[in-house]
């Protein structure tokens, strides 16, 4: 596995107060917090922020206060040698209108990317995740948002790993149904990366309806199940790709599902690049996927995890 780690969020919260008060409404993780799964033997950390907040009017300067708390959080993950991976955390929208509508063309969602670009591209320890869970689109919407923002990265010059989700949340269960529309199975098979350096981003919860709602698991082996039909089109495709959530609650049934769902992506190492559970950060309390430590405890689900970093 090349990549192993978590989302560390908070800049992303307080979605309802656009753009909010930082410390208020929102925060950057701590780089204590990178700097304690680095020694866990993490080397990536998702970071989620909200677009609107960094850059308020489409197609305009972004946001110089908020680009230095996002500028100097980057600096400092990967100076401790972890790579930093960029989440927009939208879900395909901008103050709730949809990519690809009149109000927010691809070509808005084009210029975010080509001035995010700009501003990282010299860094190879930040990759650019595209999008946090595009939904209730047509699928052809979000593949024409998709190559539209990859043709703006490498135009920039930009040569930085980049993730690229799928409609319905990008869920692996789902990735070859069709109740959200085409299947993503179908419709990505068209995405162009003309840096050929992407990796598709799936998520994947262990609850009844997938959501990540619930703690409890269905089954052991219910990771395994959700990601075989993906993990088989990815081989098909010559595609790879990114874990980019997942999580389970703290009990038995999650522990085993988790271990035997990461051991399903490191037998398939060939299509699998790694993963990045969610989550940590500072503001979680006790939400019951968090792993940011209490103090110096570490919290229960990192034994389940602690084997897949050595």
């Amino acid at each position: 596995m090349a990549w192993r780690g978590v989302s560390l969020a908070g800049a992303e919260f307080g979605e309802g107060n656009l753009p909010g008060t930082h410390g208020t409404h929102y925060i950057y993780p701590s780089l204590s917090s990178v700097s304690y799964f680095r020694g866990k033997g993490m080397n990536m950390v998702r970071l989620p922020f909200r677009w609107e907040r960094l850059q308020p009017t489409l197609s305009q300067a972004f946001d110089a206060t908020e680009l230095s708390r996002l500028s100097t959080f980057v600096a400092d993950a990967t100076a401790t040698g972890a790579t930093v991976l960029l989440d927009p955390h939208n879900y395909a929208r901008y103050h709730g209108q949809l990519i690809g509508s009149a109000a927010v063309p691809h070509s808005a969602f084009a210029d975010f990317w080509t001035r995010l670009s700009v501003q990282f591209k010299d860094n190879p320890r930040v990759a650019f995740g595209l999008m946090n869970e595009p939904n209730e689109m047509p699928t052809e919407q979000w593949l024409a948002a998709a190559n539209a923002a990859l043709a703006a990265i490498r135009t920039a010059g930009a040569s930085n790993l980049v993730t690229v989700p799928g409609n319905a949340w990008t869920g692996a269960h789902s990735w070859s149904q069709n109740w959200y529309g085409t299947p993503n199975a179908t419709v990505m098979k068209g995405i162009v990366d003309p840096g050929a350096n992407m990796l598709f981003e799936v998520h994947q919860y262990l609850d009844a309806d997938s959501s990540g709602r619930s703690a409890d698991c269905v089954s052991a082996t219910i990771g395994v199940e959700r990601l075989q039909d993906f993990t088989a089109w990815l081989r098909t495709n010559g595609h790879r790709a990114l874990l980019g959530e997942f999580a389970g609650g703290d009990n038995p049934t999650c522990a085993a599902a988790l271990t035997q769902m990461l051991g399903h992506l490191e037998s398939n190492s060939d299509v699998w690049s790694g993963w990045t559970w969610w989550a940590a950060g500072p503001w979680w309390g006790g939400y019951m996927y968090s792993i940011e430590p209490n103090g110096t405890a570490d919290k229960p689900q990192m034994s389940t995890l602690a084997p897949f970093l050595d």
